[in-house]
C-alpha cells in the first residue's frame, strides 16, 4: 500500500530535479499518525526527508491542503516559530497521483502522551513553558513581513469556522448524534462579536504536534499545519485545554483525572495565565465559548476521519475507527463547556 501512495520510480526523478543536493536511491518508511495526510520518511545518501501527500479517494473541498501546509511553514522559516525546512511542493498529480511536499526530517523528541512520563518532573514544567512560548510566537507573527496577510478570509473567525465545520460534519455524518446537533445550534446562537484580534492560528496545536530537542526543552519544529489559517488566537489556546480534558491513553491523549501538581504539569488556568502574561493581556472573558468551539471542531474532524475509514480511504483504518468513537465524547464535552459561559 505504501508504494501505491509513494511510487519510488516516479518520485526519484522529481526529487533529483526539485530537491537541491538530493542523492538517491532512497528507502521509504510510513510514519505513524498522519490520519489526514499520509506521511513518509525518505532515507537517502543525501539525508533523511519527510514527504506528506494528500490521501487517495474523493476528498472534501478545502480538506488535506498540503499546499497551505507548505506555504505557511516556508513563510515561517525566518521567524521565531520553529519549523522544518521546506524543500519543494508538487501539485502535478502525474507524479504520485496527488499533491505532496518534501521537507527536512527533524531529529527531535516527540511526546504522544501529555503526561510526559519519559522525562523528569522539572523537565515537564520547562517543556510546557516552551510549548506556551511557541504558541505566543505563532500568534505574534508579522503577517505582512511573512507574506501571510492573505492566508485567511476576513471577518469573524468563529462564525466562519463554525459554518465550515458544520457543513463538513453534515457531509460526513454517519449517524445522528443529538449532542452534536445541540452544540451546533448553541454555537450559532452564542457567537461572540468580532473583537478585532486576527493572527496566524495553527488549528491543531497540541504537544504531539511539536518536536523537542533530545537534550532539553527547546522546541525544534511545529508540525501538521493543515488547519492553519488567519483567525482568532484564542482558538489555539482553547484547543490545548480541550485536549487535556480528554481521557488518558493512546487515543484520548488527555490528562483527565491526572494529579497535575504531583506530576509537574500546569493546570488549565496556569497555562492560560502564562499565555496572557506573555501577550500582555489581563485575562480572557467567556473562555467557555472558545472551549466549546474547539470540542465541536474536533468532533467534526474526527467524524471525517471515521467516514474515510468506512470508505476505505484512511491512512490508518483501525486507528481511524477508534478515533471516530470519540465524536460523541467531544460533542458531550462541548455542551458541558458551553454551560460555563
Amino acid at each position: 500500500m505504501d508504494h501505491e501512495l509513494v511510487n519510488p520510480a516516479k518520485l526519484e526523478p522529481w526529487l533529483n530535479e526539485h530537491v537541491q543536493g538530493f542523492q538517491g536511491p532512497f528507502d521509504i518508511v510510513k510514519l505513524a499518525g498522519g490520519q489526514s495526510n499520509p506521511t513518509f520518511r525518505l532515507d537517502s545518501r543525501s539525508g533523511s526527508y519527510v514527504l506528506r501527500r494528500k490521501p487517495p479517494g474523493v476528498l472534501l473541498k478545502s480538506a488535506h491542503a498540503v499546499d497551505r501546509e507548505f506555504r505557511v511553514q516556508n513563510a515561517l522559516s525566518e521567524t521565531n516559530v520553529p519549523v522544518a525546512r521546506m524543500h519543494a511542493l508538487c501539485e502535478d498529480d502525474d507524479v504520485l497521483g496527488a499533491s505532496f511536499y518534501v521537507m527536512d526530517m527533524i531529529d527531535g523528541q516527540s511526546f504522544d502522551d501529555p503526561q510526559l512520563l519519559e522525562v523528569s518532573v522539572d523537565q515537564r514544567r520547562a517543556i510546557y513553558s516552551e510549548m506556551n512560548r511557541v504558541l505566543t510566537e505563532i500568534h505574534t507573527v508579522d503577517l505582512t513581513a511573512t507574506g501571510l496577510d492573505d492566508f485567511g478570509a476576513p471577518g469573524n473567525y468563529f462564525r466562519r469556522q463554525t459554518d465550515r465545520w458544520s457543513k463538513q460534519y453534515k457531509a460526513t455524518e454517519t449517524e445522528r448524534i443529538s449532542d452534536m446537533d445541540d452544540l451546533m445550534i448553541w454555537l450559532d446562537q452564542n457567537m461572540p462579536e468580532d473583537d478585532g484580534q486576527r493572527s496566524l492560528v495553527h488549528g491543531d496545536y497540541r504537544i504531539d504536534n511539536l518536536l523537542f530537542s533530545k537534550d532539553g526543552p527547546d522546541c525544534l519544529a511545529v508540525l501538521d499545519w493543515e488547519l492553519s489559517t488567519l483567525g482568532h488566537p484564542y482558538a489555539d489556546l482553547a484547543a490545548v485545554i480541550m485536549q487535556w480534558r480528554m481521557p488518558v491513553g493512546e487515543d484520548g491523549r488527555g490528562l483527565a483525572g491526572v494529579d497535575r501538581a504531583k506530576h509537574g504539569l500546569p493546570t488549565d488556568q496556569e497555562f492560560i495565565d502564562e499565555y496572557c502574561d506573555r501577550r500582555g493581556i489581563a485575562g480572557i472573558d467567556g473562555f467557555g465559548f472558545y472551549l466549546a468551539f474547539c470540542f465541536f471542531r474536533m468532533a467534526g474532524i474526527l467524524q471525517g476521519v471515521k467516514k474515510r475509514a468506512l470508505d476505505g480511504n484512511a491512512a490508518d483504518p483501525q486507528r481511524a475507527l477508534r478515533l471516530g468513537k470519540y465524536v460523541d465524547e467531544f460533542a458531550r464535552q462541548g455542551l458541558a463547556a458551553a454551560k460555563t459561559v
